[in-house]
């Protein structure tokens, strides 16, 4: 599998550390727990989307595109990082923002994300919840053509099979990292929203014959749909690459019991595993993905999900801007 056929622009700090968390290891008295730092990748506070953006971007120049379109969440961690990616091209970016959380506190209006979304000069756009947000960008693309503009629109989350290379690459730098540091990888774990991420790693996984289970722990949708969604992406991903029917249905797991109330509603779960990372390993993690992919991975090795394994990966997809947008809602316990 060459990814080097595929146009790529260079954007994120690569590779990311793949770190042991000995103390947290210790304090749940199961498997070595390593994190993959993707909340590393340099670009506007780093994050999973920098991965995507590469090869997203790459198609944008080669589209001769001069505005970015893109949606999320209000307090999107793959909106800001689109935002930067456009900075850093050279084009504008238009963002147009659901209105998911029901009575948003200032903070969550105002600061995190998207405070950093108006430092890098983004147009946003704010939308009721429910809207059709693919046709809601296909409205301003026609808008900005009618201006003369050419746009280029990304889905949610860089969840196409594009953005999908970003962590079928991530995956073979995981392999790489594995095998020249000793670690008999058991098991991933990661949160998994949009689908790109889980889809683009098993992909990757599937095919250098990894042997490797991928674990994502859900954030918004119930698990039926959350694992079609990714499965379906990662046949598309995997056709793109060359290597059709490296993935079969039953290779595509979410736990979808920790999302709580609904997407971007803090958890007690998740709240706790946040506080207990910072004081183990002074790592932060964010209330909305990998906060919630965390406080899963915890509870399901305190269950015993992970029993007889050595070593298990949890990778970190970014969005520490994100505990500002929730300062509020956050309890630090002192």
């Amino acid at each position: 599998m060459l990814l080097s056929r595929f146009p790529r622009v260079s954007l994120a700090h690569l590779p990311t550390p793949l770190e042991l968390m000995p103390r947290l290891s210790e304090h749940l008295g199961g498997p070595n727990i390593y994190v993959k730092r993707d909340d590393c990748t340099g670009l506007g506070t780093g994050g999973n989307k920098t991965r995507k953006l590469e090869f997203l971007m790459a198609d944008a120049v080669a589209n001769n595109a001069d505005v970015i379109i893109t949606q999320g969440a209000v307090q999107s961690n793959h909106a800001r990082q689109t935002v930067a990616a456009a900075c850093k091209m050279g084009m504008e970016c238009e963002l147009v923002f659901e209105k998911r959380v029901e009575d948003p506190s200032d903070p969550y209006i105002n600061s995190g994300n998207v405070l950093l979304d108006r430092i890098f000069g983004a147009h946003i756009r704010d939308v009721e919840k429910g809207t059709d947000m693919d046709a809601a960008m296909e409205d301003v693309a026609e808008e900005l053509r009618s201006a003369g503009k050419t746009p280029y629109i990304i889905p949610g989350g860089g969840s196409n099979r594009i953005g999908a290379l970003g962590y079928v690459d991530c995956a073979l730098e995981l392999m790489s990292q594995a095998n020249s540091e000793g670690i008999v990888i058991d098991h991933v774990v990661h949160a998994t929203g949009s689908a790109g991420t889980q889809a683009g790693l098993i992909v990757g996984l599937k095919a250098t014959n990894a042997n490797i289970p991928l674990l994502g722990i859900g954030v918004n949708a119930p698990k039926d749909v959350q694992e079609e969604k990714v499965y379906k992406l990662a046949v598309e991903t995997a056709e793109y690459v060359g290597a059709a029917g490296v993935v079969q249905r039953e290779d595509i797991v979410a736990n979808c019991d920790y999302v709580g109330e609904g997407y971007g509603i803090p958890t007690k779960a998740m709240n706790d595993a946040v506080m207990l990372l910072a004081r183990l390993e002074g790592l932060l993690f964010d209330p909305v993905y990998s906060g919630k992919g965390l406080a899963g991975m915890i509870d399901l090795i305190g269950k015993g999900y992970f029993a007889g394994a050595r070593d298990i990966v949890f990778i970190h997809t970014g969005g520490v801007a994100g505990l500002f947008g929730y300062s509020d809602q956050l309890h630090t316990g002192s």
